[in-house]
């Protein structure tokens, strides 16, 4: 079936619309994705025909609402081929699922081990591991980057050795786009038994993941990165490792009893999901694996890899412009600057005439660092984005330039 751009467009009301008096061209979907009225409407229908709690009523809107919860973790199971559903945690997002293994660790990891992340992370995916060291006198090492934006991996036998306890690291740079070798860093950490985690929350929408295939032992979704509602992130883990781990949070559903004295916990999925859950934002996030299912990954990856491609040879004609990150493996990330110029100050011309970008760090102050730059200017392309869009945003840009220089 022919990938009709329009025809999904007509999906994302909010794009219809004027900013400053300029038809919005939105270009900030690494940060978050607009939301298709699929995902609207199930969120709707929640509210106003089964709201209830789950798990805790056996009237019949809480088993309604429980089922259809329930049938979202198995939606995501066969989404990523993890064995069971139990093995899916629904948390508060990407950051609170990496915090609860790097919390978890801490009766595991100690010292004279080490950690082992990547210059490229996102700080959630940073700070949570070095909050572990600092419990555990272990060791953080990083994979550096080199001038493309690209992981130097010819030390890897130096950096992942004997006395590695984790290997954690994206699996496409949010700052850069860039797609890591994850195959590669997986199979060196299993060759000396480190606990692997494989953060994907840039590589749902553009890519498709099979985490048995990769044997990693945690895998991490965010759902508003995925045309899915905020506030709710997935972690996978392999049953035996997420057994092995204490509980993150205390309180309801996570536990098996509770006296005065102590407690016992609850079996996997429940034992780290205290509390109500955002159950409409699950249920919206079947809705949006639906639609992307749907559409199919692979014809998205295709329309997101023209757009990148013709946005870099549309900009390039501009004076001063250069690309941060320029990994020939890489999803629909353009991060730029422009000689001359401040990224906040491009933003703030761009959003004058319509164009929503993002500036700044992107929460990687490290890979601004390594490329000697206080940030970046970044246009992230979605699956209904349009090169009608991208000329706009040249001009846009170019507009914005010649009025700072």
């Amino acid at each position: 079936m022919a990938y009709n751009v329009q025809d999904i467009r007509a999906q994302f009301p909010i794009l219809n619309q004027k900013i400053h008096g300029h038809p919005l061209v939105y270009l900030d979907n690494a940060a978050t994705s607009q939301k298709p009225l699929v995902v609207i409407n199930a969120i709707s229908d929640y509210y106003l025909n089964y709201n209830a709690n789950v798990h805790r009523g056996v009237h019949t809107l809480s088993q309604r609402a429980t089922d259809g919860m329930e049938s979202v973790r198995e939606q995501v199971r066969a989404h990523i081929n993890a064995k069971e559903a139990a093995e899916i945690i629904f948390t508060r997002g990407i950051t609170d699922s990496i915090n609860t293994i790097a919390f978890g660790l801490s009766s595991i990891v100690s010292k004279g081990q080490n950690v082992v992340i990547t210059e490229m992370e996102h700080h959630s995916n940073i700070v949570p591991w070095q909050m572990l060291c600092e419990r555990t006198g272990a060791e953080l090492r990083y994979f550096p980057v080199n001038a493309h934006g690209e992981l130097v991996v010819d030390q890897i036998d130096t950096i992942i050795d004997k006395d590695t306890a984790v290997v954690s690291f994206n699996h496409i740079s949010n700052a850069l786009g860039t797609i890591n070798p994850v195959q590669l860093l997986l199979k060196k950490a299993q060759s000396v038994g480190a606990w692997t985690l494989v953060d994907g929350a840039q590589s749902g929408p553009h890519a498709m993941v099979d985490v048995q295939e990769w044997d990693v032992d945690f895998f991490t979704l965010s759902s508003h990165k995925m045309y899915g509602p905020t506030g709710l992130g997935i972690l996978y883990g392999k049953r035996e490792r997420l057994e092995a781990l204490p509980p993150y949070q205390g309180g309801g559903e996570m536990i098996a009893t509770v006296t005065m004295k102590e407690s016992s916990y609850a079996g996997i999925p429940h034992k780290f999901e205290a509390g109500t859950p955002h159950i409409e934002g699950i249920i919206g996030f079947g809705a949006a694996l639906t639609f992307v299912n749907e559409l199919g990954i692979e014809n998205i990856a295709a329309h997101e890899s023209e757009l990148l491609a013709y946005a870099v040879e549309q900009c390039s004609s501009i004076e001063g412009f250069r690309i941060i990150g320029d990994s020939l493996n890489k999803a629909s990330v353009l991060s730029f600057v422009v000689d001359g110029t401040h990224s906040y100050d491009l933003g703030v011309l761009l959003d004058q005439q319509g164009v929503a970008i993002r500036t700044g760090q992107h929460c990687t102050q490290p890979i601004m660092d390594a490329f000697c730059v206080s940030g970046t200017a970044r246009a992230s392309f979605a699956l209904y984005n349009t090169k009608e869009e991208i000329d706009l945003f040249k001009a846009a840009l170019v507009k914005a330039v010649n009025m700072l220089k």
